[in-house]
């Protein structure tokens, strides 16, 4: 036995917050010590923190004591004991800053709230990987997490995968319009659908209305290869289950249905419960933010925060060379298909339009990409070329204006198959936008899947390949890039939880590409050694059935150099 699963059930009081009864009188003194502070030596007063109750306030200086630490309160600051048993410190130099009434946000405050926002979509994020069940998740990590505002706009996100990211607003957003007022306390949506905001379908968006947001990627969510990432699907029922709207509570009971044909139906009910879990943890985590600084001035700062990227991804446009220039990038599909950008920067007023109009039609095939994920490749390459530590969110996109023909593919319809979407069209939007910017060269252009399995399970793997050189230095070789950000399955649990063995994995020798700084410029190939030791070549994608013994070889391809060798 090398894999054990436990799951408990129950009812508990460690994490629930525990609230004071409130204080009656004057707080109770139990004695008073001299203390030096900046100004001189101070008689302080010393208090027990059990002792104290809701909403009394010790001017400072005093000592607040509670067994396991000591708490100083200098002069002309004060405590003021929340409900909770927390001490909350004001500071003469910050009492009442946070005012709803600023027209400008105050810049620490702005820093503050950045950072909390940020914050608790980790959180969030660590609560889903320690409660997940599936490899996917739990090991590699293809999972995002983030806030939202009440408009559905991104405020702020935990550093996960971007083509998650830049795409969930979109989805928020029509899970807003779709159910308007039918929204309650408790309810937890459950959305994949490609025309509802989705990329494609193992991305499972949960959404709560607090709101805040979490999407994974569910290694198994039928479809007709194990994967659930059929490298030849033509449209998307073969893909696997798709749900354009469904409340995962209060109809829990029903989850099972809306996903047909899963091989591994447990890992995703269970996966379903983790990202339900990582929602409750940021839910408390927004909530304890309401509580200390109340609704109007955190949904203030939610838009400040928004502002604020805004502002640099302006100062960023400015800051190019010319008042009006125009540029032209394009680049292909493995069956020849065009991505074709238009890019106009104004830098006078701060702003550009991403005109994509020349690209090519939808295509019989799984690469299609909603437009949800071409907002995402663009929110990405908007905050990687911002030099300033800002969290990507949606005020990247307000100086912008994205224009997408509709019934190409990167605007297709509903039942085009889009599973090559995320780990490979993204990737190539992505090049295009930092092409025309001449920010880079072009990485490895994909995210070099790999999925195998019966009718029992499915794998999925994204494998680094090399990223691109610019201007000032060399592209990096294994690594992952641009629209993923996740991890490799670390070998031992490879091997432990699948009929499996890994022979080797290392960077290819003499791979550069040229260039006055070089790539990684290899291209990519897959081999099947069979039994019998013969080596057979199987394309840039394919579908292939092995037996036992065999070996299957997959050489990455790397990014592109920078500038002439000479």
């Amino acid at each position: 036995m090398c894999d054990v699963r436990v799951r408990g059930t129950g009812v508990t009081n460690i994490l629930k917050l525990q609230s004071l009864e409130p204080a009656f009188g004057t707080p109770k003194v139990e004695g008073h010590y001299k203390v030096y502070f900046g100004s001189g030596w101070h008689d302080t007063p010393l208090f027990k923190l059990e002792n104290l109750g809701y909403e009394h306030v010790l001017p400072g200086p005093s000592i607040i004591m509670n067994g396991n630490s000591t708490v100083i309160v200098e002069p002309n600051c004060r405590a003021i004991i929340t409900k909770y048993g927390n001490i909350k410190i004001e500071v003469e130099s910050t009492l009442n800053t946070v005012t709803v009434a600023e027209k400008v946000a105050d810049v620490v405050q702005l820093s503050i709230f950045n950072h909390r926002f940020m914050g608790i979509a980790e959180q969030m994020g660590r609560t889903l990987q320690r409660t997940s069940i599936s490899t996917n998740i739990k090991e590699r990590l293809d999972f995002s997490c983030a806030l939202f505002g009440p408009d559905g706009g991104l405020v702020a996100n935990a550093p996960h995968v971007p083509v998650h990211l830049g795409a969930m607003s979109s989805t928020v957003q029509w899970q807003l319009n779709y159910w308007g007022d039918n929204l309650n306390e408790g309810d937890v949506l459950v959305t994949n659908h490609p025309c509802a905001g989705g990329s494609h379908l193992p991305d499972i968006t949960v959404i709560s209305p607090v709101f805040d947001n979490g999407r994974g990627h569910h290694a198994e969510i039928g479809g007709i290869t194990p994967g659930s990432m059929p490298p030849f699907s033509k449209s998307i029922w073969e893909e696997g289950a798709a749900i354009k709207a469904f409340k995962l509570f209060p109809c829990s009971d029903e989850v099972a249905h809306k996903i047909p044909g899963t091989r591994r139906l447990q890992d995703n009910l269970s996966d379903l419960r983790a990202q339900v879990a990582a929602h409750q943890r940021g839910i408390s985590l927004i909530k304890e933010l309401i509580e200390q600084y109340g609704l109007d001035i955190v949904q203030a700062y939610m838009t400040y925060v928004q502002l604020n990227a805004e502002e640099a991804v302006r100062e960023m446009l400015n800051s190019l060379n010319g008042n009006l220039v125009t540029i032209e990038e394009e680049d292909y599909m493995d069956d020849g298909s065009v991505i074709h950008l238009k890019l106009t920067i104004d830098s006078d007023k701060g702003e550009a339009i991403f005109d994509f109009n020349g690209t090519s039609p939808e295509v019989y095939g799984n690469w299609n990409a909603p437009e949800a994920v071409t907002a995402a490749a663009v929110i990405y390459c908007l905050r990687s070329l911002v030099d300033v530590d800002i969290p990507l969110n949606q005020g990247c996109l307000a100086p912008v204006k994205i224009h997408i023909p509709a019934g190409s593919f990167l605007s297709p319809s509903d039942k085009a198959a889009v599973v090559g979407v995320n780990v490979l069209t993204s990737q190539r939007i992505t090049d295009v936008v930092l092409t025309a910017f001449q920010a880079c060269a072009c990485s490895q252009g994909c995210m070099n899947n790999l999925t195998f399995g019966d009718d029992t399970f499915g794998y999925y793997e994204t494998i680094g390949g090399g990223s691109g050189a610019g201007p000032t230095w060399d592209g990096t070789s294994g690594v992952q890039c641009h629209m993923t950000n996740t991890r490799m399955t670390d070998p031992e649990i490879f091997e432990q939880r699948y009929p499996v063995l890994l022979h080797k994995f290392g960077l290819r020798d003499n791979s550069g590409g040229t260039g006055l700084h070089r790539g990684d410029g290899a291209h990519g190939a897959n081999y099947l050694v069979t039994k019998d030791n013969q080596r057979v070549y199987l394309g840039g994608k394919n579908t292939v059935e092995v037996q036992a013994g065999e070996i299957l070889q997959i050489l990455i391809p790397g990014g592109g150099g920078w500038g002439s060798p000479l």
